[in-house]
């Protein structure tokens, strides 16, 4: 581990996983739609939103989506890993009062560069919401983080 808690490159294996788990709430979609600027009535007009293919708002994806990124700065592989992309599928809705857990599990490690390939699901109620992958730099004891 480094000092900040987060797994070195040398710590981790190919499978390793965690989940971080998140209940998205109306402030949420409130406070998202406030700071991204997305403010499409999909996910803030409950009357508009009824009339679509979702029968009732839902969240953003991206709010959904950003659940990955504190499992992969809170759990795997933790403090000090920089986001270098991120693929993204959207596979189903969220809805307000919905919980999203996000597992990550290490799918390649390119120990000369510092980096791992995450695989990153979301699911709610077991159902797959979210499926993608990402590149992280993480850590080394060694310092060569190029």
């Amino acid at each position: 581990m480094n000092e900040l808690g987060g797994y070195d490159i040398s710590d981790l294996h190919i499978g390793m996983h965690a989940t971080f788990a998140k209940t998205i709430t109306e402030a949420d979609i409130v406070l998202f739609a406030a700071v991204s600027g997305d403010n499409n009535a999909l996910h803030i007009n409950e009357e508009f939103a009824e009339t679509t293919q979702f029968k009732g708002r839902i969240a953003h994806g991206m709010l959904s989506a950003s659940v990955i990124s504190a499992a992969i700065a809170g759990r795997l592989p933790g403090p000090g890993t920089i986001y270098m992309g991120q693929n993204l599928r959207f596979m189903a809705a969220v809805r307000p009062g919905d919980t999203v857990h996000a597992t990550v599990t290490v799918k390649e490690l390119i120990p000369e560069k510092c980096r791992a390939r995450l695989s990153t699901v979301c699911t709610v109620r077991g159902k797959v919401v979210i499926d993608g992958d990402a590149l992280v730099m993480i850590t080394s004891r060694e310092g060569r983080n190029s």
